[in-house]
């Protein structure tokens, strides 16, 4: 009887042995089938990159502290996502996202949480970023990035510049050739070598048209002080300056409110604006006018959304620099106001736009640069 009972308790410990390991089978079979789609799972970018689709490919970029929607720079990049992640089939927060930045100390931050997240490319939005996107993207070699308008180093990081000086040349020639008192204004935000280049290209640019044109330039120290920008252009349009080119991200939007305000309390007041990095018209409206006279658009939406197709097609240009410049139609000055913009400021815009492309003119991008440009006018 005690054999008998052994034996049939082996059977039965046989029998349940056997169901457990094939239950063990199809639990480890179903959980097989989820995947992860994050920028650490190699294997899943590989097989994305091998198919030519979007997969589980994800983007995201850190504003500056500009905001999302500063009218001009970060906006413009953001738009580039929202084109990309359209095209793509994807979804704000499936697929595609930004994290905004109140102040500087909050990129680091904002890389980390989006890294942690598994994006697999992250752009970095602004020079001032370039420190950070360094820092964390050494610390993260499996996941891409990409810095605009800054180079930084890493064999994960694509840098993104243009060539600001080549369409600041021709918003220089536009105001000099639209200024009726022979003076005008430059507003940068921060003082760098980047917003330099803007200020180097537009002051060239007025200087070529008409040497004896005064050119004020004073800056902000600051991308996000509308009420900063509001002031400086109140200043200069005070002492007679009727034409104002700004570089300073929202600050910029002072610059606009100060000289919609003049135009409001006098219709007749002669005073314009010429936006930055995106198309500035609708800034400029005043009922039927517009202060805007044009915009040196910089296709940060282009690049944005060009880096982000390459990435998801597996060919990330990582440790490369591109540039981006009238050439290949990244720089360009908007033509939206057709009444202030009369065919005698377009025709010499060309003018000078032939002469760049082809080599002619070689646009200053320093005040150094500059220095020698003017000195051979």
């Amino acid at each position: 009887m005690v054999l008998l009972k052994n034996r049939r308790f082996l059977l039965v410990f046989a029998l349940l042995l056997t169901i457990g390991l094939v239950l063990g089978a199809c639990g480890s079979s179903d959980d097989g089938g989820e995947t992860s789609g994050g920028s650490n799972d190699s294997g899943n970018n590989d097989q994305n990159a091998e198919e030519g689709g979007n997969g589980d490919f994800s983007v995201a970029m850190v504003t500056d502290v500009g905001g999302v929607d500063d009218k001009s720079f970060n906006q413009s990049a953001w738009e580039g996502l929202q084109a990309f992640g359209e095209e793509n089939g994807l979804s704000k927060g499936e697929g595609f996202d930004y994290a905004q930045s109140e102040s500087d100390a909050d990129y680091t931050t904002n890389l980390n949480r989006l890294v942690r997240q598994d994006y697999n490319l992250i752009f970095g939005i602004g020079y001032l970023l370039q420190p950070a996107i360094e820092e964390v993207a050494g610390q993260y070699p499996e996941t891409n990035f990409a810095i605009v308008d800054s180079v930084a180093e890493g064999d994960n990081v694509a840098s993104i510049t243009f060539k600001e000086h080549q369409g600041s040349f021709l918003a220089g020639v536009a105001a000099a050739k639209k200024t009726k008192s022979n003076q005008v204004g430059f507003v940068g935000g921060v003082e760098g070598d980047l917003i330099k280049k803007f200020e180097s290209g537009f002051v060239a640019g007025v200087k070529s048209v008409n040497a004896d044109i005064q050119v004020d330039v004073q800056y902000a120290e600051s991308f996000a002080a509308a009420d900063k920008g509001k002031l400086i252009a109140s200043n200069m349009y005070s002492k007679g300056i009727d034409v104002i080119y700004h570089a300073s991200g929202a600050t910029g939007n002072g610059v606009f409110a100060q000289a919609k305000d003049l135009k409001k309390n006098n219709p007749d007041e002669n005073v314009w604006v010429i936006g930055v990095d995106r198309d500035q018209y609708e800034e400029g409206a005043i009922g039927d006018t517009n202060v805007t006279l044009t915009s040196m658009v910089k296709r940060v939406d282009v690049a944005v959304k060009d880096v982000a197709t390459q990435a998801m097609n597996g060919e990330f240009p990582g440790g490369e620099v591109l540039e981006y410049g009238l050439d290949d139609d990244a720089i360009s000055i908007a033509r939206t106001n057709e009444e202030a913009l009369n065919e005698d400021i377009i025709g010499a815009v060309e003018e000078w736009k032939q002469k760049i492309v082809n080599g002619d003119i070689d646009v200053p991008s320093t005040r150094e640069d500059l220095d020698g440009y003017l000195d051979s006018l």
